[in-house]
């Protein structure tokens, strides 16, 4: 029904690594993030997809670049990358806030992954530059 009204960009944000899905997110199921977005590239492979994780809550380097990989290889176009602040106090504790020479890097290796549009960086969210996404 989405893909019907023809957006200029579809977005749904994977959010974490697959091993802290269940306390990040434990309404949602990592695998059907990921088949959502390969899902919405195959009926409309015209339709932009985006992605966006958010990092600092526990996740390893090497956790990270699976996820890249992963949301990459569903032909995701962008990809937004961004430090993990805790909402509340119920929510999960920040255990690292990452250096921006790591979300440099973060940026290089997604874009040497194919995705054309890449924002990573402390205070970057979802909808940062937005407007500039929809139209790469």
């Amino acid at each position: 029904t989405v893909l019907e009204a023809e957006p200029e960009i579809l977005n749904h944000n994977v959010e974490t690594v697959p091993r802290l899905y269940s306390i990040m997110r434990p309404q949602a199921r990592y695998q059907q993030s990921l088949d959502l977005l390969s899902e919405a590239k195959r009926i409309r492979p015209e339709i932009p997809t985006k992605s966006g994780i958010m990092i600092g809550a526990g996740e390893s380097l090497s956790e990270i670049h699976q996820t890249i990989r992963e949301i990459a290889s569903q032909g995701t176009n962008v990809l937004t990358i961004g430090q993990y602040l805790q909402p509340s106090p119920e929510h999960v504790s920040v255990s690292r806030y990452y250096e921006p020479a790591v979300f440099a890097e973060l940026k290089r290796f997604a874009e040497l992954l194919g995705i054309g549009y890449v924002e990573s960086g402390p205070l970057v969210r979802s909808s940062y530059h937005a407007a500039d996404q929809v139209h790469r």
